[in-house]
């Protein structure tokens, strides 16, 4: 899809993947509406001087007054980055912890979909773009919560594009490893408990740390060429592709590199 001219809106758009993906979109001539639950949204889309909208976007009532906020700055939305997310509890979790990472790294981009896609199909066209995570085709020490809900992303993602894909509607999927984020480095680096750092050490030590701005130049260049699968690592794809070849040797070897970072983390 050309992006020059289009209308998009970006979750998780205060910082971050989010920030410069709204940033990379309003180069290319897009009108964008940054959307955050953080304040500082406020500042980042004055930078650009483009509109923002302070809420929610995991609940169904959050992402219908989004919309329709979208709608009154843009009009029609063309392209829809359902970017925003969090790492979770470690471990398992409880109810409440689960409860919360599907709402925000799953069912935000189910409940935006639900309302647009229908649009997009009288329209013939429309984008969805799903930020995932390399632990959506892998999987990621420490945190079940995260794992599996970017997993879900991803087949949800693969879903819309099988279903809708030839009904104008384009789907990609970005799965990075490693971005010098907050949601990899935390709030604040020094307070990580040694389970922490190792899930942390697992992603960062497996490939190199992008910045955002490289991670959204490959986003731009996927949604031009309608490209399902983002990878700025990829490495990632060989990853998989070992992961499949043999199932039980992957797994095997995911419980040593677990127990060698446990034991780093133990050591430092």
């Amino acid at each position: 899809m050309e992006i020059e001219g289009r209308t998009a809106v970006v979750t998780g758009a205060a910082s971050g993947i989010g920030a410069a993906l709204a940033r990379a979109l309003h180069e290319r001539g897009a009108r964008v509406l940054l959307a955050d639950l953080a304040e500082a949204v406020t500042e980042t889309a004055a930078q650009l001087g483009q509109p923002h909208w302070i809420g929610d976007a995991s609940t169904a009532a959050g992402v219908d007054d989004l919309l329709a906020a979208a709608s009154r700055e843009l009009g029609d939305i063309d392209l829809y980055f359902a970017n925003a997310g969090i790492a979770g509890a470690p471990r398992i979790g409880g109810e409440h912890d689960w409860d919360r990472i599907l709402d925000v790294n799953l069912r935000a981009h189910i409940r935006a979909a639900e309302r647009l896609v229908p649009r997009w199909q009288t329209r013939g066209e429309g984008y969805f773009v799903a930020t995932a995570s390399a632990a959506g085709l892998l999987t990621q020490i420490g945190q079940a919560g995260y794992s599996v809900t970017k997993h879900a992303a991803l087949a949800f993602a693969e879903w819309l594009s099988v279903t809708y894909g030839d009904e104008g509607v384009g789907v990609s999927v970005l799965a990075p490893m490693g971005v010098n984020t907050k949601i990899l480095w935390g709030e604040d680096p020094s307070s990580l408990t040694a389970e922490e750092l190792a899930a942390q050490r697992a992603v960062s030590e497996a490939g190199t740390v992008l910045e955002p701005a490289d991670v959204a130049k490959a986003v731009m260049a996927a949604v031009e060429a309608e490209t399902f699968l983002i990878l700025p690592h990829p490495e990632v794809l060989d990853m998989h592709r070992m992961k499949g070849s043999d199932y039980d040797r992957w797994i095997r070897g995911m419980r040593r590199y677990q127990a060698k970072l446990r034991g780093s983390g133990a050591a430092s």
